[in-house]
């Protein structure tokens, strides 16, 4: 039988837990926790932290946002990642190169986040670069919707080679606004069929691989008024038409692009009911009590098949791995450029 997890994935406020915090993970709506930079110091403290979290809750969720570029917050005893952007530059030119580092690099961080002791990190980003968003921009593979496809395919790969999974975001694709939705609501005008020719082609190709996947805090009024995390019309077309079978994590409901359904309790249940299997309520504690408490006997089946299971690396012995070597290498040198 398929083990049930809570639907709610918080955050916590130091590199080590509070007592307050200890009480708060062993709550059965609590199914995950997120790490930010203030969680971290180093790769050893992280997996210390790791430790002391699974001595609670054995079965919670362990996630980190750990693309590369801008969006890396673990550091110290790991690889400096480039933006994905600075690996697509080369993809019109050296393909197989481009896809190879791609795949490479997917399994080296799937590598570095379990010995790290996490079960996920929210990437491939899958957005295409539209050129206006800010917020996106060189965490994008490429303007090129195949080219993101075929290097985020390669990425993906890379992760399950690590035994890790894959979170694509943010569905449909928040490259073509300007807005950021941490601060208000973005909304594309743009029709569904420009849609399907470009933002959506990396989801519709990489759906069915996918283990999990994150929808945007924007609104696409050519489909729904409602943003796509609140959709049911948005969710119920990545199942039932893209075929995908996995975990729908709700981009954090704290953000100001979350708003639009209500108070935090109200978004909570917007977002079940819309089709998301775990809700993100970060920076924000009142928030994510109130939250707790709106999913009271709520539980998801996908979410389970998201933890690490395999025996994970240790950390220092990857330095004997002459593929680490090597990806590490490359990698540093990239970042560095």
């Amino acid at each position: 039988m398929t083990q049930m997890l809570g639907p709610v994935m918080l955050d916590l406020e130091g590199q080590s837990l509070t007592p307050e915090e200890g009480e708060l993970l062993a709550r059965p709506e609590v199914g995950g926790v997120i790490l930010f930079a203030r969680n971290i110091a180093s790769a050893a403290q992280v997996r210390a932290l790791s430790d002391e979290i699974r001595r609670i809750r054995p079965d919670l969720l362990l996630a980190v946002d750990q693309e590369g570029g801008r969006v890396q917050r673990l550091r110290e005893g790991v690889t400096r990642l480039p933006a994905m952007g600075r690996l697509g530059r080369d993809f019109a030119a050296q393909p197989e190169v481009t896809l190879r580092l791609c795949q490479d690099a997917g399994w080296l961080l799937g590598m570095e986040m379990a010995a790290c002791g996490l079960d996920l990190s929210f990437a491939p980003v899958l957005d295409v670069d539209g050129g206006t968003s800010s917020v996106i921009g060189d965490r994008s593979f490429s303007a090129d919707p195949e080219a993101v496809a075929s290097m985020g395919r390669a990425f993906l790969d890379g992760l399950h080679e690590a035994g890790m999974v894959g979170v694509g975001k943010h569905f449909p694709g928040h490259g073509g606004v300007a807005a950021d939705s941490h601060h208000e609501l973005p909304v594309d005008a743009r029709p569904l069929e420009a849609l399907h020719e470009h933002d959506l082609v990396p989801f519709a190709r990489l759906a069915p691989r996918l283990d999990a996947l994150m929808p945007a805090h924007v609104v696409y009024s050519g489909f729904d008024h409602r943003p796509a995390g609140f959709s049911p019309a948005w969710l119920g077309m990545l199942r039932e038409s893209l075929g995908f079978k996995g975990a729908i994590f709700s981009d954090d409901l704290s953000m100001a692009g979350a708003a639009f359904a209500g108070t935090p309790g109200e978004r909570a249940r917007a977002a079940l009911a819309a089709g998301c299997d775990m809700l993100l309520v970060c920076n924000d504690r009142a928030a994510a009590l109130e939250v707790i408490e709106a999913c009271q006997g709520q539980q998801a089946r996908r979410l389970s098949r998201l933890r690490y299971a395999r025996a994970r690396p240790d950390l220092q012995a990857l330095g004997a791995l002459s593929r680490w070597r090597r990806v590490h290498a490359r990698l540093e040198a990239l970042a560095a450029s």
